[in-house]
């Protein structure tokens, strides 16, 4: 997964965070022991100064005195051991307790990423796609089919609404399988309630889950942030703008709630044929037509979006009044 630079540093601070407070646990529980027995320090001092010597003898090659040296040195830590019990701690009280013993909270094993390092990117985008709470409700595991209704036939498709969400569950997953190949992109369509944010949010689930970083944003949302980026700006805002283009999904709900002006249009020309360029997926949910899309964002928005999107369309009645 391509991280950002501030995504990566932010990681490697969380890192160099653990190391800082592994190191200060270790200070105090030596001087703690240093405290109720000194001789546990002049142990410690002898150690090192014997390590030193068997360096040294070890580089001139003086086997025999290794041998007595190495002698001298299991005989003080042993007895640095049985202080420390007696004591009423554990030999390694003053060892570093690592919450990665793989990498030892470095995040690199033989210079590559280490498990946690890749959970901790995953993790990151998971809580920047401003959709971790929301996905552990709204994913495949929690779809319901039998919401739909399998009477009513859509006369633009001849199919129920039951039917197009099979056929567009289908297609969800077939993106999902192929979203590194292929590259592709979704148009949502629909009238409200049928469905479409669920269903991008089960997307967003699945390729979270798998290292991909997902951003999602609602329309009024997103062209808040171009404004920001453009009038406002901040680290932070520049960051976010960033990874607008540079995230490996962009889902765009709900547009055509924003207020629309030719700022906002031309915006969203730009986002979308910039992601379409560098290959970056998109996800748009929206109740617009295709039509309405050309005479709100432009000719060229529509044809960009019929040209590199899928579209989707749902239909039946609002979810949201059932029960």
């Amino acid at each position: 997964m391509a991280l950002t630079n501030s995504q990566f540093e932010s990681i490697r601070r969380e890192y160099d965070k653990r190391q800082f407070e592994s190191h200060h646990r270790v200070t105090d529980h030596v001087e703690e022991l240093y405290r109720k027995n000194p001789r546990i320090k002049e142990i410690d001092r002898s150690i090192a100064a014997l390590s030193i010597k068997q360096a040294q003898k070890l580089l001139d090659g003086d086997q025999s005195a290794l041998k007595s040296l190495r002698s001298s040195l299991r005989n003080l830590t042993q007895e640095k051991d049985s202080l420390i019990q007696s004591l009423g701690f554990r030999p390694d009280y003053i060892e570093p307790v690592y919450q990665c013993p793989d990498c030892k909270d470095t995040g690199f094993v033989n210079g590559k990423k280490c498990h946690c390092f890749k959970q901790a990117a995953i993790d990151l985008v998971y809580t920047q796609s401003n959709m971790k709470q929301i996905l552990s409700e709204e994913n495949f595991d929690t779809f319901d089919f039998h919401l739909f209704s399998d009477e009513i036939i859509d006369p633009a498709t001849n199919l129920t609404p039951y039917e197009s969400m099979q056929v567009a569950v289908n297609k969800c997953k077939d993106f999902i399988v192929n979203f590194k190949e292929r590259h592709g992109n979704l148009f949502l369509s629909g009238p409200t309630g049928v469905g479409k944010t669920f269903l991008s949010n089960c997307v967003a689930k699945e390729l979270l889950d798998r290292g991909n970083s997902v951003i999602y944003f609602s329309a009024t949302r997103l062209f808040d942030v171009f404004h920001n980026n453009a009038y406002n700006k901040t680290s932070e805002a520049t960051d976010v703008y960033q990874n607008i283009f540079n995230c490996d999904l962009l889902i765009i709900d709900d547009l055509g709630t924003e207020v629309s002006n030719n700022y906002t249009t031309s915006q969203f020309f730009t986002c979308i044929n910039e992601r379409l360029l560098r290959h970056k997926a998109t996800i748009i949910s929206s109740n617009l037509s295709i039509g309405e899309i050309a005479e709100i964002y432009s000719e060229r928005t529509m044809s960009r979006i019929m040209k590199g999107f899928e579209l989707i369309k749902l239909t039946g009645n609002d979810l949201r009044l059932i029960g």
